[in-house]
């Protein structure tokens, strides 16, 4: 186990670099001009030796090698930079926005795992049954379904129409405190939207899995013994059929990446999603090349997280990937 972590690690360390230039390679080619965006109104109208002026002090002047091996070097000693767009230094900005997007995606993840296991397990003992054919077709739709389309109707159906659950945001309005049952009262849409987009995967690979190992010999040889039922479900066959599913963990890391910061746009969550945005628009070089980063780790390390798992719940595959 430790020599697959360090040979990962290994090759994070590249792949994070190229991505890194990439990014700088991409703002730099964007038709969006960081230095008006940095100006605002005040850019309409400023002169071009002052628009020149503030491009140099923005370092957006010199040539794309230089602007980035800068931010690499200062990245590497903890300086991620300041930026443009925030008026802040970058590691405030991710680390003032980044727990509230952990706590939205790690409770959706939790959501659809839980969900689409349970659903699964359920289904997979009557295959073609009217559960199966039921949660199956809604899991199909749920594919297909956008997530900021299902945010925008759970908006409207739980605090529009039936005014059970807030719109969006993390507090009430007009409050100044942030209190646990506020936060957890407005986490309930954005975590279910986020957390149903996400199950359909878990409940396909699950039903799938267990229905299978219901017709392998072992399962069929427990049930020959006499054993009950619940025992050859759980016992026996939910074990074999949840290895597949630890494969889908990290492959869905990025998916629930893209739905978080929809998610988080469409109700108002404050998570690094607005930060990701004005980042991308206003070609905020260092805050764009640290939230990639952050991307492209949690991506790494969830696939990491599903083979060690996988190799955890399977010996017989071990650690020499």
């Amino acid at each position: 186990m430790a020599r697959m972590t360090g040979r990962r690690l290994l090759f994070a360390a590249p792949v994070l670099l190229v991505v890194t230039f990439g990014v700088f390679a991409v703002a730099a080619a964007s038709p969006f001009d960081p230095v008006k965006a940095y100006a605002g109104t005040a850019g309409l109208t400023a002169s071009q030796e002052t628009l020149d002026q503030l491009r140099a002090n923005l370092g957006v002047d010199r040539p794309l090698v230089a602007r980035w091996w800068e931010w690499l070097t200062s990245a590497v000693t903890g300086d991620l930079g300041d930026s443009s767009v925030m008026r802040r230094p970058v590691a405030d900005v991710i680390t003032e926005r980044l727990g509230w997007s952990v706590l939205l995606a790690t409770t959706a993840f939790v959501l659809a795992i839980l969900l689409g296991t349970a659903l699964g397990v359920a289904a997979a003992r009557r295959p073609g049954g009217l559960l199966d054919r039921c949660v199956s077709s809604a899991a199909y739709t749920l594919e297909a379904a956008p997530a900021f389309w299902l945010g925008l109707l759970a908006i409207w159906f739980f605090a529009l129409r039936l005014g059970v659950l807030p719109a969006g945001g993390l507090t009430d309005s007009g409050s100044d405190t942030v209190t646990f049952g506020q936060v957890a009262s407005h986490l309930v849409l954005p975590a279910a939207v986020l957390g149903v987009s996400q199950m359909p995967w878990f409940y396909l690979y699950v039903r799938q899995g267990v229905a299978d190992a219901l017709e392998e010999d072992p399962v069929r040889g427990a049930r020959a013994r006499g054993l009950s039922e619940r025992t050859v479900l759980l016992g026996h066959a939910w074990r074999s059929g949840m290895l597949p599913m630890l494969t889908l963990i990290g492959s869905r890391v990025p998916e629930l990446i893209t739905g978080a910061l929809l998610i988080e746009t469409v109700f108002s969550w404050p998570g690094i999603a607005a930060a990701t945005v004005e980042a991308a628009t206003s070609v905020d070089f260092p805050l764009l090349a640290a939230l990639t980063v952050l991307a492209t780790a949690a991506v790494l390390l969830g696939n990491l997280l599903s083979d060690l798992l996988y190799g955890l719940a399977d010996p017989r595959v071990g650690f020499d990937g």
